[in-house]
């Protein structure tokens, strides 16, 4: 079964065609990264506009690259959350459309299950249930995925998502957008014990993140250096920070693993690609017999593949959308 697939939740407009939910026809990704850059962070209304810019050329490039046809198709799939509205409408109106002339099925994926199957696509061995660290700009959350589309949420964060924490701190630091990379960059040169920064643990829910306060805290140690005239040794501070970030994800989602029992985890979401988070957790992981699966970089951050693979396993058990399908721009996944 062939599926096209459209992401158009925030800055990246992307086209994929994915076949049976595991194997990648073709993945065209369009960043606006570049352009947000001079900006410091997404410009919601811009990138609307740029979505209806660059959606056809992305389409046609991922048919070509497919070498198939629109009426190859059996399904067109499309991020209806969470994401910027105007951002999500564009994809929706687009795929709606498609889907009426070519009379073929519409499924409304959730764009953080879409991150889940990421690694579907690259693991032909993976199959549920196993334990997800779902770490992204806006959200931070450890799953349980029982089946590809039954997921039950174990702890999320109740302030900050990491990569959010990551932005900020990358924009006090003067490192701009996108911040995570910058910052993972920066972190290679320094010294991770430089600097000991806060970590958040709450008694109700040990899975449950916060990041606030550590964004907090390294703001204060930036500018308390600069009130005494002393430049902040970037490199020094994004390794402690980028540390303090990988062991409460890491230490979090090894103590669910170890009260589930679940001795598979999976990482997802754009935080994923940070090397300080991957050797954490790939360190713990082997001291405890885990094994760990990490999508590659270019299935961390959003694209239309994953869009695909999750809609996929949703349209072999029947769930598809009629027209109605709407944007919902703060849409949750799983039972909490």
């Amino acid at each position: 079964m062939i599926v096209l697939a459209i992401e158009t939740s925030c800055d990246e407009t992307a086209c994929a065609v994915i076949k049976d939910g595991r194997r990648i026809l073709a993945n065209i990704v369009s960043s606006q990264a570049e352009l947000f850059e001079i900006y410091g962070g997404v410009v919601p209304e811009i990138a609307s506009r740029k979505h209806m810019e660059y959606m056809i050329p992305v389409i046609d490039g991922a048919l070509a690259e497919a070498g198939i046809s629109l009426d190859g198709i059996d399904a067109v799939a499309v991020t209806k959350g969470p994401g910027l509205v105007g951002a999500l409408l564009a994809g929706i109106s687009v795929a709606k459309g498609i889907a009426i002339s070519k009379d073929i099925q519409l499924i409304g994926v959730n764009h953080l299950e879409g991150h889940i199957a990421a690694n579907y696509l690259v693991n032909p061995e993976l199959k549920p249930p196993f334990l997800c660290l779902l770490v992204s700009g806006g959200h931070s959350h450890i799953l349980i995925v029982n089946d590809y589309t039954d997921i039950q949420v174990m702890g999320r964060t109740r302030d900050d998502a990491s990569g959010e924490a990551f932005d900020k701190v990358a924009r006090a630091m003067g490192l701009g957008y996108p911040g995570g990379p910058k910052v993972d960059i920066a972190a290679k040169s320094g010294d991770h014990l430089k600097y000991r920064f806060p970590r958040t643990k709450f008694k109700d829910n040990p899975f449950d993140f916060s990041f606030s306060g550590l964004k907090t805290s390294v703001l204060n140690t930036i500018n308390n250096l600069k009130q005494k005239g002393i430049e902040p040794d970037i490199e020094n501070i994004c390794a402690s920070f980028q540390y303090t970030v990988a062991r409460t994800l890491t230490d979090n989602t090894i103590q669910a693993a170890m009260e589930t029992g679940l001795k598979t985890i999976v990482a997802a979401g754009g935080v994923a690609a940070n090397s300080g988070l991957r050797e954490e957790m790939a360190k713990e992981c082997a001291k405890r017999g885990f094994r760990i699966f990490f999508p590659p970089l270019a299935l961390c951050t959003d694209n239309a593949a994953m869009i695909g693979s999750a809609a996929y396993f949703h349209l072999i058990k029947g769930e598809i959308d009629d027209f109605s399908l709407n944007a919902v721009p703060s849409l949750r996944i799983g039972n909490k």
